[in-house]
């Protein structure tokens, strides 16, 4: 474990999960069966907790299906996500923000799948069914206009999933600050929200009535 400024901290990489990484890489004989059983409870976690935060219910065999699209994505173009890691962290935290990006991007697509399937929803049901996973590029769009700290805290809430104590260590900030400072985030992200959803209405900031 190492010690940052502000007492935040990262474990640092394990010489067993090195090996086990080089092996994989290197495609030796039974090295991705070894990195399964090490990594697939902490997939499962991950998909788990993930849609906890975004009050997703998910059934068995949903799980199932995500997180055998994680593993193949782990998989694909020759480990193409393993081999990007640079051993700043343990393989574990690596894999952990990788898996709830990938876990977010299936979440969301399937949402929008149920969204644009049913045709009987009422009107108030569709915003419900797509809070808090709308469209990346969008969440991104409106983030920008939240300034730099609030965010930061926002992003790695909602994006990666990570809990106070984390977002605590990672930005030196209070622990009981975060919810107020999200509180806040919301309320700025609605109105910028609403505020390019409807026609824009011009006000000399008096009551016009």
């Amino acid at each position: 474990m190492e010690s940052g400024p502000g007492g935040s901290w990262h474990m640092a990489l394990t010489a067993a999960d090195k090996v086990l990484l080089q092996r994989c890489l290197k495609h030796d004989p039974g090295s991705w069966n070894d990195f399964i059983d090490r990594f697939l409870g902490l997939i499962y976690h991950v998909i788990h907790y993930t849609a906890h935060l975004r009050s997703v219910s998910l059934l068995p065999e949903d799980v199932e299906d995500i997180a055998a699209e994680i593993v193949s994505r782990l998989v694909e173009n020759d480990y193409q996500i393993l081999r990007q890691f640079r051993g700043q962290a343990s393989l574990a935290t690596y894999l952990t923000v990788v898996c709830r990006r990938l876990c977010l991007h299936e979440l969301t697509k399937r949402q929008r799948r149920a969204v644009s399937t049913s045709t009987n929803l009422d009107r108030e049901d569709r915003p419900k069914m797509q809070a808090g996973l709308e469209n990346l590029e969008e969440v991104e769009r409106l983030l920008r206009k939240l300034p730099t700290r609030e965010r930061e805290v926002v992003r790695l809430f909602y994006l990666e999933g990570r809990t106070y104590e984390e977002i605590s260590n990672e930005l030196h900030i209070p622990v009981n600050s975060i919810g107020p400072v999200l509180s806040r985030a919301k309320k700025r992200l609605r109105h910028a929200e609403s505020g390019s959803s409807s026609s824009p209405r011009r006000s000399n900031g008096k009551d016009q009535s």
